[in-house]
């Protein structure tokens, strides 16, 4: 199997980390762009012994870090996201967010978060521990749950609870979601994609979209169908089954871009 067989089916999950970490669409696609440029161009410095999804996330890694924060950005090309972004990530240690986001929301171990980010496995969980306390501290808000499994729907506003936030209602259909949000306006929501009457969460999301600019996080069994790169693609996204801890780590990023809790310069 060649290289490129190899890592493809790991891009689509590269692109989810390179959003988060950017609060980007564009941005974190570029950052992809990059990473698989460089492989192209050099494949021998490839990472040939670890996992084929280890060595990508870490010449990602490598491309992330040669580059960021050393970037002249025009004020003009950054939106709205980036701006928020650049003002928490001032009160904010970098290595922190990037521990949070490989094993909360990618699934790394511990060991090789440590790997990705070149720091000592002990590190980890403190690391991960201070990204969730800084930015729980930074980021209050008000959440809409669209979810029509009741189970899952009672977990996903107790761990909206247990972060401090608000719940302004659960909906089950779209067209409940559209009414609940005209109704006392969320300032984050969590939408499934198959609702309770065959309607669609991200025809509901798109409708509140229409009305007002919310950051939304999208939870599905098939990520794949929501990331082909091939039309406008969610920047957040949970993949059922999913861990609390990964509920967390979504909410938490979702957040950190949220211009209404936006830190004060």
């Amino acid at each position: 199997m060649s290289l490129g067989q190899q890592l493809a089916p790991h891009l689509p999950f590269l692109r989810r980390y390179g959003r988060a970490l950017t609060g980007s669409q564009s941005h974190g696609d570029k950052y992809v762009r990059a990473t698989l440029e460089a492989i192209v161009a050099a494949p021998e410095e490839f990472p040939r012994d670890v996992d084929p999804r280890l060595g990508l996330y870490r010449t990602f890694q490598a491309i992330w870090n040669s580059t960021n924060g050393d970037e002249d950005v025009d004020p003009g090309d950054v939106d709205d996201q980036e701006a928020v972004a650049r003002a928490r990530l001032a009160r904010m240690t970098p290595l922190s967010r990037q521990a949070l986001l490989l094993t909360a929301m990618e699934g790394f171990s511990i060991e090789d978060a440590a790997y990705l980010i070149d720091v000592e496995a002990s590190e980890i969980e403190a690391l991960v521990a201070e990204a969730l306390s800084e930015i729980e501290n930074q980021t209050r808000a008000r959440v809409l749950i669209i979810e029509d499994e009741p189970i899952i729907a009672m977990d996903v506003e107790t761990i909206v609870r247990d972060l401090g936030h608000e719940v302004t209602g659960v909906a089950v259909t779209r067209d409940e979601a559209v009414a609940l949000a005209m109704e006392d306006r969320p300032g984050l929501v969590l939408a499934d994609i198959q609702l309770a009457d065959d309607s669609s969460g991200i025809d509901a999301v798109k409708d509140i979209l229409a009305q007002f600019q919310v950051p939304v996080i999208f939870i599905t069994a098939f990520p794949e169908r929501l990331l082909t790169g091939e039309r406008p693609e969610p920047t957040f996204l949970i993949t059922k089954p999913f861990q609390r801890s990964t509920v967390k780590a979504a909410i938490s990023q979702a957040l950190f871009f949220d211009q209404s809790t936006a830190p004060v310069a």
